[in-house]
């Protein structure tokens, strides 16, 4: 069963389309990333899929309701979005900006109440920011800020969370503690979990479903194992690789070709023989 769906979607800058006449369903209950070349139009998708920018043409629809008709609260009620590179006021500390999350379920006759607690608590747990909670957010390290922001799209309480490129700017280390934070949402809540990741090798060991955009559409969609392959990277990303195995996950690896000190290393082995 499928929760947010695109049809026949043009997306355009001026006179030229980013994504011409696409469709994609996104699993519902599963972690989808959509990887492709700079400039492709990956994140240009997942905007207009959030609603964050008009398309030219064709429907986004959200558990079949096209969301171009839906109001603005609804959609937030039911989706939340994580831009690239957000940024918070001076000053407003974790616990305000993830009470932010709970704005769409807000109105005239319902002011803030004890589920609106309840959610705001849970999820600065689920992000293990509990002790930060009352520390400015532009005081934080890259990677708890970034789960400062996540905390405030899950207090929005929605089934479906859009990131665009949740890990830029982050070192290895702060990478992999969002991916798992993010992991761990879609294994014990059941969270839709749609996001853009650079990382090819972090996008196929976290993502059930993966979609590569190239020349303005779908150039393949599917289980990692089954569509990162040569080809695959070849035509999206115009370069030369090897497909390994992770040794950990047992998930696809790609492993570019390009210079380096592959001479210096073979010579280095042939004289310890």
């Amino acid at each position: 069963m499928s929760i947010l769906e695109a049809k026949n979607l043009t997306i355009s800058y001026g006179a030229d389309p980013i994504i011409d006449n696409l469709n994609l369903t996104i699993p519902k209950g599963q972690i989808t990333v959509l990887i492709g070349s700079n400039g492709c139009g990956k994140s240009t998708l997942l905007r207009t899929m959030a609603r964050l920018l008009k398309s030219s043409s064709g429907s986004v629809l959200l558990d079949g309701d096209e969301i171009a008709k839906l109001p603005t609260k609804e959609i937030s009620r039911r989706m939340s979005i994580l831009p690239q590179g957000p940024s918070a006021p001076e000053g407003l500390t974790v616990n305000q900006l993830v009470r932010q999350g709970r704005y769409p379920h807000q109105s005239w006759l319902k002011q803030w109440s004890r589920e609106d607690e309840r959610m705001v608590k849970l999820a600065l747990e689920s992000t293990h920011l509990t002790e930060l909670a009352d520390r400015p957010v532009d005081a934080l390290s890259g990677g708890q800020r970034q789960r400062a922001w996540i905390a405030m799209t899950l207090a929005q309480g929605t089934e479906t969370l859009l990131l665009d490129e949740p890990t830029t700017y982050l070192d290895m280390t702060h990478q992999i503690e969002i991916l798992d934070l993010l992991f761990e949402l879609n294994e014990q809540e059941g969270r839709t979990i749609v996001m853009v990741l650079h990382d090819i090798n972090l996008a196929c060991r976290y993502a059930h479903h993966i979609v590569a955009v190239h020349n303005k559409s779908i150039y393949a969609e599917g289980k990692p194992e089954q569509i990162v392959t040569q080809d695959m990277i070849r035509t999206v990303f115009q370069m030369e690789c090897e497909i390994a195995v992770d040794p950990l996950f047992g998930t696809p690896t790609c492993i570019p070709h390009g210079r380096g000190r592959k001479l210096e290393r073979e010579k280095r082995y042939t004289q310890l023989a």
